[in-house]
């Protein structure tokens, strides 16, 4: 009798320490996305963010009475975030990398509102050709998008060069994806527009 309760405590034992390896390892059986934990932005409003390469890019802004600024910070691994230096005094509002470039995009008039840079790290002022609030923007099929108020849609095959697309609305657009071989842009009074 000894030697099955002495058997039976192992099992247990065994059992207890598979347990306690699974969720340490960080499996905890319930599904991704379930369980945040909350990181420091520095205090900053933050609208975008996309990650490649071993890397994130977050963008956003802060704005008071006396300044404002868009802001960049870029993460190796999501919770370690560093303070970029962003080129612009406005808010950023979307950003998206593609042909080997982060773009972001933002409030700014004809000669600022879209940023590019290699690394996330530094960045250029790109001239937008609008003075509207660029929104959000995707890539997809060789080709930027960029979104935002007044119906403004720009597109780029290089994040560098952008041209001004008529969209057949003034509503504010305010989000694009691309995904199977489709553009999708959806805006203000529940407007959706597709394109190849």
């Amino acid at each position: 009798m000894k030697t099955l309760r002495l058997y039976g405590v192992r099992i247990l034992v065994a059992l207890l320490l598979t347990l306690a390896a699974y969720n340490a390892s960080g499996s905890s059986g319930s599904e991704a996305g379930a369980t945040w934990t909350s990181r420091t932005s520095q205090g900053n409003a933050l609208f975008g963010v996309a990650y490649v390469n071993g890397l994130f890019v977050a963008v956003g802004g802060y704005s008071n009475s006396w300044s404002s600024a868009g802001v960049i910070l870029t993460s190796p691994d999501g919770v370690n975030w560093t303070a970029q230096t962003s080129e612009t005094t406005d808010e950023l509002s979307g950003v998206t990398y593609g042909n080997g470039l982060f773009v972001a995009v933002g409030e700014g008039g004809i000669f600022s509102g879209i940023f590019t840079s290699p690394d996330g790290v530094t960045w250029t002022a790109q001239t937008s050709g609008t003075g509207n609030r660029l929104n959000g923007l995707a890539y997809g099929n060789g080709t930027f998008v960029a979104v935002g108020n007044f119906g403004t849609i720009l597109t780029s095959p290089d994040g560098v060069s952008w041209t001004q697309q008529t969209s057949g609305t003034s509503n504010w657009l305010r989000g694009v994806a691309h995904g199977n071989g489709l553009f999708v842009v959806v805006g203000e009074g529940g407007i959706i527009l597709t394109s190849p």
